[in-house]
């Protein structure tokens, strides 16, 4: 299905009264449910499940075979690697109903989720953090911190395109494909520099 704002591949299924940006563009076998909202210049891989109530933001990229459950709400220029997880309950049973106990999870603005990553719900993912593939989130990620293991742990901090920052004895990184400096103080990272 292809209409003036966004393309929707023939075996997706987007319900009555979802919300989908201009530029967006979703794959083979998805399913948005009808209170979803997503943004502009997405793209769903195939195999995405969107859930009521969920919020995605401009220029989002969902890989194949993620499901984004009721109380996530993902930021702009977010990346949800493949086959990468988000949870709602902490203590799911079959036979109870917690559809009234789903614990939000935000994913702020340029952060990454590797693939087969597990975001347990309840946190929150900084701007531009990296969770590293395979790892399971279990707490906050400070804003550019590299997680990386089971339970995550921080090893480091990337800059906004992607690259591991190396500290001076100032405190003071500078990515090596952009340029940007960016500063370590108090064990948090800010950008200084474009």
């Amino acid at each position: 299905m292809e209409n003036n704002d966004y393309f929707v591949h023939p075996t997706a299924v987007i319900d009555p009264g979802a919300k989908i940006g201009k530029g967006t563009k979703i794959w083979h076998f998805c399913h948005v449910m009808s209170k979803a909202q997503i943004g502009q210049n997405c793209v769903l891989g195939q195999n995405v499940f969107v859930a009521d109530n969920v919020v995605i933001g401009n220029n989002v990229k969902i890989q194949n075979n993620v499901s984004v459950y009721t109380g996530v709400i993902v930021e702009d220029d977010v990346f949800l690697g493949p086959s990468m997880v988000f949870t709602n309950v902490n203590n799911p049973r079959s036979i109870v109903n917690r559809h009234d106990q789903y614990e939000q999870t935000l994913v702020k603005r340029g952060a990454t989720i590797g693939a087969n990553a597990t975001i347990v719900c309840g946190v929150t993912l900084g701007e531009f953090c990296f969770v590293g593939a395979g790892a399971v989130v279990t707490k906050d990620v400070p804003p550019y911190a590299l997680v990386v293991g089971v339970p995550a742990k921080q090893v480091g901090w990337m800059s906004e395109y992607g690259h591991k920052l190396e500290f001076d004895e100032n405190g003071i990184a500078v990515c090596p494909e952009s340029g940007q400096k960016y500063k370590l103080e108090n064990n948090r990272v800010y950008k200084i520099s474009d």
